[in-house]
């Protein structure tokens, strides 16, 4: 393994979601007494944490292929990868998007990495993919791509 990260929600979305839950408890459990409350209060946080959990993803880099959550592609495939700051980022995800590329983008992180495809067959030219270590995840593309060549 060359490079394995776990991309979740962060800390901040939780306190979020427990201060929504409260909220609901004083709200339901005022109208309709405390059990209900209670109940509905535990059952927005459990949504919320089904959310979140659903929300992350596993990137992981190694000698033979690139996983970003379901996705796979081998290093065959790769033509280059370079590490993207956050204004990079923002702008190749948006005005400076090509509509085939595919992104795994997360609100929460601010920095991602741009994956060149040399694939004839595939239409899709590129891939963006965040990332809190773009510069790591790059280097670890970049070597591993280097061992096939």
């Amino acid at each position: 393994m060359l490079f394995r990260e776990r991309l979740t929600v962060p800390i901040s979305w939780w306190l979020l979601a427990g201060l929504f839950s409260l909220s609901v408890l004083l709200a339901v459990g005022a109208y309709l007494g405390p059990v209900w409350g209670i109940g509905t209060s535990v059952a927005a946080l459990l949504l919320a944490a089904a959310i979140f959990a659903s929300a992350s993803i596993v990137i992981s880099v190694d000698a033979k292929e690139m996983h970003v959550g379901r996705a796979i592609i081998e290093h065959a495939y790769i033509a280059g990868c370079r590490a993207l700051d956050a204004e990079e980022t923002r702008r190749r995800a948006g005005v400076e998007a090509d509509a085939r590329a595919h992104m795994v983008l997360r609100p929460y992180i601010k920095t991602a990495v741009e994956i060149g495809l040399n694939d004839p067959d595939d239409p899709v030219p590129y891939w963006i993919v965040s990332t809190r270590h773009p510069q790591q995840l790059a280097a670890a593309m970049q070597d591993a791509t280097s061992r096939l060549r």
